[in-house]
C-alpha cells in the first residue's frame, strides 16, 4: 500500500505528455513517452543515468523541444503554492501547453533545474523574486501578491533569516534552497524538481521532501520529481515512473514498481527490497560483490 493517501491519482492530469519522444543529433533518446501529473500527487521519475528522465522533466517545462507528442496543461489548475487556500480542481478540459506564452505558460508551471548559476551582486530576496516575473507587467507593476509570496517562499525553504545575504556568499545547499524558494513564489499548479536533494545536507533533504510532500497534500500542486535515490523516491511518492534506454517499463504506485526483479534488471545489479520497520516505506539494497561483512573477514 502506498504510504500516501491517493488523493491526486483520479483528478484530471494538471500536465500531461503524450506520445514524446526526444532525438539529440537526430538520435532519439527518449521513445514515445506517455506522463500524466495530477493535482496532489507526486509522481517520482527514477532510472539509471541516461535512461532519459532529466531529460523528459525539461521537456515538461518547455525547456527541451520534443521531436513528436503534445503537451497539455489541464485548464483551472494553478492551485497556488505559497499564497491564499487551495483552489477547487476545476479542470473540465485541457490547453495546449505549446500554444501558450512563455509568460502564460510559467504561471502554471515551475522548475528547478540542474545546476543554476550563482548570480553575483544579488541578495537572496532579489533571487526568490525572480519568481514573481510571469505575474508582473510592464516595469515590474501589477503584481499585489508579490511580497506576500515571495515572504511566504522564504520561510517554507528555511532561508528567511538569508534574505539580505548575497547569494555569493552561501554555499551550495543554502543556494539550492534559495533557487527552490523562487520557484514557489512563481505560485503555479506544476511543480517539477530535477534532483533537487543535490547539495543538500542530510537534514535539509529530508526537510525539503517533507516540504514537496505537503505541498501536493496541503495546496494540491501536481508535482514531477526525478530522484536517484530509490528510497526517497519510495518514501515520497505516491507513482513512480521508471525509465530505462529512454523507455517508461513501468510506472504505478511505489509498492508495485519497486520490486526486487525489476529493479534489478533496469539497473544491472541484484537490488533486493524489504520495509522498513520503523516507517513503513519500501527501502532498497543494491548488493554488490563483497556485500557482507562475513565475506570480507571470513573469505
Amino acid at each position: 500500500m502506498s504510504p500516501h493517501p491517493p488523493t491526486g491519482t483520479t483528478a484530471a492530469p494538471a500536465l500531461r505528455a503524450d506520445g514524446v519522444s526526444i532525438a539529440y543529433d537526430g538520435v532519439d533518446v527518449v521513445h514515445d513517452a506517455l506522463l500524466e501529473l495530477r493535482p496532489g500527487c507526486v509522481t517520482a521519475l527514477i532510472g539509471p543515468n541516461g535512461s532519459g528522465k532529466s531529460t523528459l522533466l525539461r521537456t515538461l517545462a518547455r525547456l527541451q523541444q520534443a521531436r513528436t507528442g503534445s503537451l497539455s496543461l489541464g485548464d483551472g489548475d494553478g492551485s497556488g503554492t505559497t499564497t491564499g487556500a487551495p483552489r477547487a480542481d476545476t479542470r473540465d478540459s485541457e490547453t495546449d501547453a505549446l500554444a501558450l506564452s512563455p509568460r502564460d505558460f510559467a504561471r502554471r508551471v515551475a522548475m528547478l533545474t540542474q545546476g543554476r548559476p550563482t548570480p553575483s551582486g544579488l541578495t537572496v530576496r532579489d533571487v526568490v523574486e525572480f519568481g514573481r516575473h510571469p505575474h508582473r507587467g510592464r516595469w515590474g507593476r501589477g503584481d499585489a501578491d508579490g511580497s506576500v509570496a515571495v515572504d511566504r517562499a522564504l520561510d517554507l525553504t528555511g532561508v528567511a533569516q538569508l534574505a539580505g545575504r548575497g547569494v555569493d556568499q552561501l554555499s551550495g545547499g543554502q543556494l539550492q534552497r534559495v533557487w527552490l524558494a523562487s520557484c514557489l513564489a512563481q505560485d503555479t499548479g506544476v511543480l517539477l524538481l530535477d534532483e533537487p536533494t543535490t547539495y543538500l545536507d542530510l537534514r535539509y533533504q529530508v526537510e525539503l521532501l517533507d516540504l514537496v510532500r505537503e505541498l501536493a497534500d496541503d495546496r494540491r500542486i501536481a508535482v514531477g520529481v526525478v530522484l536517484h535515490d530509490l528510497d526517497q523516491a519510495a518514501a515520497l511518492a505516491d507513482r513512480i515512473v521508471v525509465l530505462s534506454e529512454g523507455r517508461i517499463v513501468a510506472e504505478g504506485e511505489p509498492s508495485a514498481v519497486l520490486t526486487p526483479r525489476l529493479l534489478s534488471d533496469v539497473w544491472g545489479i541484484r537490488i533486493d527490497v524489504d520495509t522498513d520497520p520503523t516507517t513503513g516505506h519500501l527501502r532498497t539494497r543494491a548488493i554488490g560483490r563483497h556485500h557482507t561483512r562475513t565475506e570480507r573477514l571470513h573469505p
